[in-house]
């Protein structure tokens, strides 16, 4: 049995605007499973060995629940153009290069220990639609110790002569991928149609056959950009909304992750909400690559389960504090435009959408909750400039935004350290 204590000043958010706040406290999991968050170390644990954090803040790790690994080499460019420009001229000739196993290799060990190294410990990604570079991005995130799921993309129309399979060697690919990566024991398949304009009806068929077959989640993109709704109303007159083009496939369930949903109306967000399918947002992709801003206040309000994701390379930061960041000020930035009709997010807020709303999908309850898997970090701030003693929450409230080098000291994902600084 081991058990891990982590002292000094631990913060949650178990509820949607709520914090947790323990200052002196003491966060402690045995064998990776958390027992609670004390304000005295409990009898049963004395003489165990304590990593005293000093007032370092201990926080929740991040779940990053929408990102494109192939993508990552192209952080950041391409940030002038629409959706639908950006992945033909950007997008898909760079996935296209990871037909070439070395270089996979190469750039998914180097997202991987970035991933660690920010403080991101579950995620749901997408690959590209090579199957041996999915299993070697797999791999490499197992090997960083992050869980979560990885997705072989599919794609059989529209993706160009160099980025697109035939029907059925995207059904067969896939079916052989899942068969090879049922070891590994952190990192997870998921069903991934890249979205419904790269996906025929034939394609859309089988894929949910597959994931209702073995339990598998989905993840996909919705209602992005008003170009993507338009395109996709082309190919599926026969559908009212977007949504229904995943919906008549059996994609459309509690274990479907749909990036965006930037102009779901009511009707769409219903739908959302009725059958229990997770949104994820991503403020900065939806503003760099033209797309809107998402009324996240009103999904909320509504009911829908709302995480966020960085959704690089649309997105330009990897770090999840950013990330979060984005969200706030988008959500400022929606209820400007509708005219103060809608409420914003706090910092509050934000930070369970980075951290314990995409938990949820992961199975586990809010906050540092007992039972739950240790997923933290621990974030130095004393070398930030300060006029007075801050409190506890501002602290937590200024990491959002500002953070001093080298802030992040240590990162845990599932009971398992992954990180330390040097």
């Amino acid at each position: 049995m081991k058990t891990t204590i982590l002292k000094g000043t631990v913060v949650s958010a178990p509820a949607l605007g709520k914090l947790d706040i323990t200052e002196n406290g003491y966060l402690v999991a045995v064998d990776g499973i958390i027992q609670g968050v004390y304000e005295t170390l409990p009898p049963q644990f004395a003489g165990c060995a304590v990593e005293d954090c000093g007032s370092d803040l201990i926080l929740q790790s991040f779940a990053d629940m929408h990102l494109h690994a192939p993508q990552y080499p192209m952080l950041g460019m391409g940030m002038d153009l629409p959706l639908l420009k950006w992945l033909d001229t950007y997008t898909f000739p760079t996935e296209a290069k990871f037909a070439d196993t070395g270089l996979a290799r190469q750039v998914y060990r180097q997202l991987a220990a970035e991933l660690a190294k920010n403080g991101t410990t579950r995620v749901c990604m997408f690959s590209s639609l090579h199957r041996e570079a999915t299993l070697i991005l797999m791999e490499e995130l197992e090997s960083a110790g992050i869980t979560g799921y990885v997705g072989k993309v599919n794609m059989d129309r529209n993706g160009g002569v160099n980025l697109q399979e035939t029907t059925e060697e995207s059904i067969w690919e896939t079916r052989r991928w899942l068969d090879e990566c049922g070891d590994f024991p952190h990192i997870k398949p998921i069903i991934t149609p890249r979205f419904t304009p790269s996906c025929t009806d034939e394609l859309m068929k089988a894929l949910g056959e597959i994931a209702g077959a073995q339990n598998l989640p989905i993840q996909s993109h919705l209602s992005e950009n008003t170009g993507e709704i338009a395109w996709v109303s082309e190919l599926h007159p026969e559908c009212a909304q977007y949504w229904e083009t995943y919906a008549k496939y059996g994609l459309w369930n509690s274990r479907t992750l749909m990036a965006h949903c930037v102009w779901s109306d009511e009707r769409e967000r219903r739908a959302i909400r009725d059958a229990g399918v997770w949104v994820v947002h991503c403020a900065d992709s939806n503003q760099n690559i033209l797309s809107g801003v998402a009324p996240i206040w009103v999904m909320l309000n509504e009911g829908v389960r709302v995480t966020l994701g960085s959704d690089i390379a649309g997105g330009d930061h990897l770090s999840m504090f950013d990330v979060a960041a984005a969200s706030i000020r988008a959500s400022k930035a929606r209820s400007i435009l509708d005219n103060w009709q809608t409420d914003f997010l706090t910092v509050a807020e934000g930070w369970y959408l980075a951290t314990s709303a995409g938990a949820e999908f992961f199975g586990e309850k809010p906050g540092f909750a007992p039972g739950n898997p240790l997923h933290a970090i621990v974030l130095r701030d004393d070398a930030l400039p300060a006029v007075r003693k801050l409190t506890a929450r501002e602290r937590f409230e200024r990491c959002v935004y500002r953070r001093q080098e080298g802030a992040l000291r240590a990162v845990w994902s599932a009971g398992r350290k992954i990180y330390a600084a040097e």
